[in-house]
C-alpha cells in the first residue's frame, strides 16, 4: 500500500471515530422531545388479552354512525421492536360494513420503533401497485392540508374453491411536537436537524388507517377513509400543520372532545 494510501486510511478512520464521539456524546447529553399524540393511561394487550404495557396512545371509541373495538398487539410485533415503544389501535366499522384499521406506533428513545411500513405489508403477502402522496384538508383544531403517503395495494385471497381479488388502501404519515410529514427520509432529515441544532431526539408517531374494498372501488373506499381521519384524527393528532397547538395544553384536554360527525358516504362492498 503507497503512503498516500495509508494516509487517506488513516484520515478517514481519524473522521470516523471523531464523528462517533461526537454522536455517542449528542446521546448522553440529547433529551427526548414531546410526543405529537395523545398518550393514556390505558393498558395494551395481545391477542390473548394479556396486558403489554400499561399506558396506550390514546384513539377515540365513540364516532358516530360507527361501531369500534380496541386491536391487540402481537406478540411478535411486541418482542421485536424497543420496549419503550408505545401503541394504539383500533378497528372502526360502520353500520353498512364499511371498515378501517387505525394504528399509531410511537417511539421513545429508541429510534427503531419507526420503520418504513412497505416492509411489512409486502411480508404479509400485498403488492404495492401505486404509491403517491395526497392531501387531506382537515378542519380541527384550525382549517390546515394534512399531507399522507397513500399506497393502493393488491392481493388475492381463496374463498371457499374461488380466488378472490382485494384492493386494500393504506394511508400514513409520520408525526412529532409540531412537526408532520408523510416522507421516510424527510422525517430521518427532521430528526438529524433537531438533534444538531437543539439536542433534541423527537419522539416521532407513525399513524396509519388500512381498509380494503374490491377492484373498482379504491376511491370509495379513500373517500371513507378520509371522512374517518377528519373526524377521529383532531381527537389524537397534537400537531396540526403550521400552527402546532402547544403539546401540554393538548394532553390536558379531554379525550372525546371535539368529535364531528362524518359525511354519508356509501361504497359497494
Amino acid at each position: 500500500m503507497k503512503i498516500k494510501e495509508i494516509a487517506i486510511l488513516w484520515a478517514t478512520l481519524t473522521l470516523l471515530a471523531i464523528a462517533a464521539g461526537f454522536l455517542t456524546h449528542l446521546q448522553k447529553v440529547q433529551k427526548l422531545g414531546q410526543p405529537g399524540v395523545k398518550i393514556v393511561q390505558e393498558p395494551v394487550t395481545n391477542n390473548a388479552g394479556v396486558i403489554l404495557a400499561p399506558v396506550s396512545v390514546y384513539l377515540p371509541k365513540q364516532i358516530p354512525s360507527f361501531v369500534s373495538k380496541e386491536l391487540p398487539v402481537t406478540d411478535v410485533e411486541f418482542n421485536t421492536l424497543p420496549k419503550d415503544t408505545t401503541y394504539g389501535r383500533r378497528n372502526y366499522r360502520s353500520f353498512d360494513g364499511f371498515e378501517c384499521n387505525a394504528s399509531v406506533v410511537l417511539m421513545g428513545s429508541d429510534r427503531t420503533s419507526i420503520h418504513k411500513p412497505q416492509y411489512c405489508l409486502v411480508g404479509q403477502g400485498w403488492k404495492l401497485e401505486k404509491t403517491e402522496v395526497e392531501t387531506v384538508r382537515m378542519q380541527l383544531p384550525q382549517p390546515y392540508d394534512l399531507r399522507v403517503m397513500k399506497l393502493t395495494l393488491s392481493i388475492t385471497v381463496n374463498k371457499g374453491d374461488k380466488i378472490i381479488p382485494v384492493r386494500g388502501i393504506y394511508t400514513y404519515w409520520f408525526v412529532a411536537d409540531g412537526e408532520l410529514t408523510p416522507n421516510h427520509w424527510e422525517r430521518m432529515v427532521m430528526t438529524a436537524r433537531d438533534m444538531l441544532t437543539s439536542n433534541v431526539l423527537q419522539r416521532w408517531a407513525y399513524i396509519s388507517y388500512f381498509a380494503y374494498g374490491s377492484p373498482g372501488q379504491e376511491d370509495a373506499v379513500f373517500a371513507r377513509m378520509k371522512n374517518l381521519m377528519i373526524t377521529t384524527v383532531p381527537q389524537f393528532q397534537i400537531a396540526s400543520g403550521s400552527a402546532a397547538k402547544n403539546v401540554a395544553a393538548m394532553q390536558e384536554e379531554t379525550p372525546d372532545q371535539q368529535s364531528q360527525p362524518l359525511a354519508n358516504l356509501s361504497a359497494r362492498q
